[in-house]
């Protein structure tokens, strides 16, 4: 034991005297842990933690591929989703979404927001229920049928104060039609997603 602090006091002596070189290898040393602590998360929450949705392992995204004129990978347009829709026999369901941003108007300011259109079947895909209201129904996804939104729970309580009469109210999204007073801008408040179902806001 004494051998040991001894030569603890000569390191510490060591490294002491030579302060720069201290500096360098302790700046090494965190930058090295950080980066494999950064990896490892980005890892685990990726690969080694399932999605957080009912049976993950039977979830798939599909791509397009079109070599031919350099399109390694692309997103389905809703006429060819519909198409493979129609010929599956693979899947149990089906769901087409796109992001989108626009913005939220009727408050004091402007509030540019972050979309996501998609068919109603996403939510029951991903086994999500209301906290308030409704989610998305078949009769929604028929065009001329009046548009509805669902919220995110953080945007409900950010925006709305968590008012659960939020549901049903008209709301403008600016960014979905020719201007602020058509009608393609207006949405109906359908429903509110509860705080542990994630997806972006």
């Amino acid at each position: 034991m004494p051998a040991i602090w001894q030569d603890f006091r000569y390191a510490l002596r060591t490294l002491t005297s030579t302060r720069g070189l201290t500096f360098v290898i302790v700046a090494s040393l965190a930058l090295g842990i950080g980066a494999n602590t950064a990896i490892f998360s980005v890892v685990s929450a990726l690969l080694l933690k399932p999605l957080p949705y009912p049976e993950p392992d039977r979830l798939a995204i599909l791509w397009l591929r079109s070599p031919g004129i350099n399109i390694p990978q692309d997103w389905p347009s809703p006429g060819q989703y519909i198409d493979i829709r129609n010929e599956n026999q693979s899947f149990a369901e089906m769901s087409i979404s796109r992001g989108n941003s626009g913005t939220l108007l009727g408050f004091d300011q402007p509030e540019r927001v972050e979309t996501l259109r998609t068919s109603s079947s996403l939510f029951h895909l991903l086994g999500a229920t209301p906290l308030h209201g409704r989610l998305l129904l078949p009769e929604d996804d028929v065009p001329g049928q009046t548009q509805v939104v669902v919220l995110s729970h953080s945007f409900w309580k950010r925006m709305f104060n968590a008012d659960p009469g939020v549901v049903g109210r008209s709301i403008t999204l600016n960014g979905f039609g020719s201007g602020a007073g058509d009608a393609k801008n207006q949405f109906t408040v359908a429903g509110v997603l509860p705080a542990d179902f994630l997806m972006n806001d």
